[in-house]
């Protein structure tokens, strides 16, 4: 797969320019819908899915994106095949960060995590917050790196995907580049 290519990064401060990779490459990501009814009935629609895609592909980077069951062993599975088997610089879950017991992203994903980004969950509740409220202090959305690659844990309805994949996509290609530098 060629994943060379430009993006458009957007306005940034000359600070965060200046340590900006000059040719950003085309990216490679994972989407993963986490949903035990999905899974089970492929005839139910996934709009964060077709949000998330609908994005990536709007930001010119390559993806996948697969429907799993709401499970740990299935989170983990997938996030080891996107990290180690397909080579992926992320990966992006959608759904399971809720308060429900049926909800296990995140505890499936965070003991992996070697860093986590605190600042993506704590952006991504304000910006929710300024949407929809104090229902935003239910999601756990996080974000972290494994192996130098960045995995992102969102919420799975359709505002909240858009939200977190607009904040996310934002940032992605500077993440990736910082994440894989060298010390």
């Amino acid at each position: 797969m060629n994943l060379e290519s430009k993006h458009d990064g957007g306005e940034k401060s000359a600070a965060v320019t200046s340590h900006r990779h000059d040719s950003p490459k085309k990216l490679k990501i994972a989407l993963f819908t986490v949903s035990s009814s999905r899974y089970r009935d492929p005839n139910l629609d996934d709009d964060s899915g077709e949000i998330a895609k609908d994005l990536c592909q709007k930001a010119g980077h390559a993806f996948s994106h697969q429907i799993i069951d709401d499970s740990k062993p299935m989170v983990r599975l997938s996030l080891f095949k996107s990290l180690y088997e397909n080579d992926c610089d992320a990966t992006i879950f959608l759904g399971g960060t809720g308060l429900s017991p049926r909800d296990v992203t995140i505890e499936a994903v965070l003991p992996l995590i070697d860093k986590r980004l605190d600042g993506f969950g704590e952006i991504f509740r304000q910006l929710s917050y300024d949407s929809i409220g104090s229902a935003a202090l239910m999601t756990r959305a996080i974000a972290g790196t494994i192996d130098s690659k960045l995995v992102y844990c969102l919420p799975g309805s359709p505002d909240a995907a858009k939200v977190g994949m607009d904040l996310v996509l934002k940032e992605l290609p500077h993440a990736v580049f910082i994440s894989k530098s060298k010390p």
